[in-house]
């Protein structure tokens, strides 16, 4: 079985306020950093920090190729990053005293991925083999069309949720993993959790629903199924990269054959520790800490 990410890779700047910014206001930074993130970097980087082989499928500017250098230090497949013309995406990242973050993302290359690259990259995946996507970047119906047709087990998170999502076809996806947000605006602004999971169950009935509460844990359900995990409660510094922790180590876990349960435990135990180091991709830990 193999685990390919056609993701997002994004240059993130990370500025230290008090608070967010609001409209019409100026503020000033206690501090700032860049960073490589981008949803579908992080979730890569931690699937190979868990200790699984992931291919990263991306597009970066052809002049930010030391990108692909970093991420060979992290064990991350770079076959399939190909090198174009367009910016690479980055993000604009607040994270206020309490480590709460508030992101502004560009897509650049992200949203340069064309319909041939896209055959080319799968052409080596088959039956069985793991796909995972994010929102950050363009033809998502394409791709999960084009997998689901070789076979491919699909990973999706909706990730930002943009109302474009809603007409994608999430039937086809195996695993839906969306946070407290996400689920809320497809489940049409439900607000109990146990009523948001029942809505996406009936709607998607093939799906398996992956709902990720931060600190207030997660909750995972399919037709025969269902499963609460508790947080692990630490002192957050950042939680920029603490869900796509906890997707990359789910599914790193879920490959090796681990029960749900035990999957759900060591991906809160993963982000736990992610959310007490600052920065994307260089918070996530080494599964030597976690197991």
């Amino acid at each position: 079985m193999k685990i390919l990410n056609i993701g997002s890779i994004n240059i993130d700047y990370v500025y230290e306020v008090d608070d967010f910014v609001k409209s019409g206001e100026t503020i000033p930074s206690n501090n700032f950093k860049v960073f490589l993130g981008g949803k579908g970097l992080n979730q890569s980087v931690a699937l190979a920090q868990a200790g699984s082989q992931v291919f990263h499928a991306g597009n970066i500017n052809i002049k930010d190729d030391n990108i692909k250098k970093e991420l060979i230090k992290w064990n991350v497949n770079i076959d399939y990053i190909k090198e174009v013309d367009e910016s690479t995406g980055h993000a604009i990242i607040q994270v206020n005293k309490s480590g709460e973050n508030s992101i502004i993302i560009h897509g650049g290359a992200n949203r340069a991925f064309e319909s041939s690259q896209i055959d080319k990259i799968l052409q080596n995946f088959n039956q069985g083999d793991i796909l995972l996507l994010q929102n950050e970047i363009n033809k998502i119906p394409e791709i999960i069309e084009k997998a689901k047709n070789r076979g491919m087990k699909i990973f999706f998170n909706p990730a930002p949720m943009t109302k474009e999502v809603l007409n994608y076809p999430l039937s086809l996806v195996d695993y839906l993993i969306v946070n407290e947000s996400e689920a809320k605006k497809l489940s049409k602004n439900n607000i109990d959790f146990d009523e948001i999971i029942y809505y996406l169950k009936n709607k998607y009935s093939n799906t398996s629903i992956l709902l990720t509460l931060g600190e207030k844990g997660s909750i995972y359900s399919n037709k025969n199924e269902y499963f609460k995990c508790e947080a692990v409660k630490v002192k957050a510094l950042d939680t920029t990269a603490a869900g796509d922790t906890f997707i990359g180590y789910f599914i790193s876990y879920l490959s090796k054959k681990k029960e749900i349960k035990d999957c759900l435990l060591i991906a809160s135990k993963a982000a736990s520790i992610c959310v007490t180091k600052k920065g994307g991709a260089i918070s996530i830990p080494k599964n030597t800490f976690i197991i």
